[in-house]
């Protein structure tokens, strides 16, 4: 097992909260962070796939460290994995892109860009 691994079996037995959860906490985390570090606005698809790359390389790891019986079932816990962790950051970028008078500028002023600019980028 390798150590990322187990650092996440600590975080979810330390904390209480369950794996599933997790992944939704952690990824609406790590988008809301990545848009802060680079500066961007949540409109922009760098975090969301700054949040993916994570994920599938969270992913590819889960499947090293772990064999189990029925590929199957991996297979399909990893597929609940990506959902449940893009799901909410996925939710977020379209909103902030088709209703971007409704998502603030990190200077605190409304954006002024119209949806439809937004999706030709």
């Amino acid at each position: 097992m390798t150590l990322w691994y187990q650092f996440k079996v600590f975080i979810e037995h330390a904390s209480g909260i369950s794996m599933d959860a997790l992944h939704i906490l952690v990824g609406v985390a790590l988008q809301l962070l990545c848009a802060r570090l680079i500066k961007v606005p949540l409109t922009d698809r760098r975090p969301w796939l700054f949040v993916l790359a994570l994920l599938l390389i969270n992913e590819a790891s889960d499947l090293w460290d772990e064999q189990w019986p029925q590929p199957a079932m991996q297979y399909g816990e990893g597929l609940k994995d990506i959902i449940l962790t893009m799901l909410l950051p996925t939710l977020l970028l379209l909103f902030a892109r088709l209703r971007p008078g409704d998502v603030v500028t990190p200077d605190g002023r409304a954006t002024d860009r119209e949806p439809d600019d937004l999706l030709r980028e």
